[in-house]
């Protein structure tokens, strides 16, 4: 048994401030603490969590499994990019580190395969290698990473992403794969969770809809055509 099978069937709510809004007074390590115990008590089976500093507050108020990350750099790759981000983050607290797993460069010019094998000797986290295709998918999970996510699909292009999960993609994953394939990646709704798992989904994440205000606001101010004051 490994916390994978903590999660499987289950909700990961992630709990981030939106990268982009550094003004955000969600950006605090107490307040995302007490967001992921509220998270945990309705249910979720795990949460997912950016930063050392938030890791460690909520390793101290939830039992769940953490997947934990360290968002660094001007990117392209910013999610947990090296392995001694992944190393703060599972010493930190979290018992799986999210590893962006795409083809683009990483910073330090190390393969995800050298990174995979930095994080497995040095400390006792699993690593969930965020994908945007399939290709991709399947070259993390050659490289030893414990379960794949498709975090990054529709967010590696130029341009707007896509508004819809990339159910496709998650089947295609899941089809290939012999280790766990979780959801992710504009999860909104109920309806959303559960086609997530009719397409073999181990688990579904769930963030901004839930954990994000800002988002929250914004997104009903543009859906119903009214602009902030």
């Amino acid at each position: 048994m490994t916390v994978l099978d903590d999660l499987r069937g289950g909700v990961v709510i992630s709990c981030q401030p939106l990268p982009d809004e550094p003004a955000d007074p969600m950006r605090d390590s107490y307040v995302q603490a007490k967001v992921a115990a509220s998270a945990v008590l309705g249910g979720a089976v795990g949460v997912r969590i950016n930063g050392v500093d938030d890791i460690a507050a909520v390793r101290q108020v939830v039992s769940v499994p953490i997947i934990g990350l360290v968002k660094h750099g001007p990117g392209p790759v910013v999610i947990t990019p090296t392995a001694g981000l992944a190393i703060d983050a599972a010493t930190a607290g979290a018992d799986i580190v999210a590893v962006d797993a795409t083809d683009r460069p990483r910073p330090d010019d190390q393969p995800f395969a050298q990174t995979v094998a930095a994080i497995h000797e040095k400390t006792t986290a699993l690593i969930l290698a965020d994908v945007s295709t399939l290709d991709e998918g399947l070259a993390a999970a050659e490289a030893g990473a414990d379960a794949v996510a498709t975090t990054l699909a529709g967010y590696t292009s130029p341009g707007p992403g896509p508004d819809e999960p990339d159910l496709a993609l998650l089947a295609a994953l899941t089809a290939r794969l012999d280790v766990p394939v979780i959801a992710e990646g504009r999860y909104r709704s109920g309806p959303d969770v559960q086609r997530a798992f009719d397409h073999g989904a181990h688990a579904v994440v769930v963030g901004n809809a839930i954990t994000s205000p800002l988002w929250l606001t914004r997104r009903l101010l543009a859906e119903s055509g009214h602009r902030p004051r």
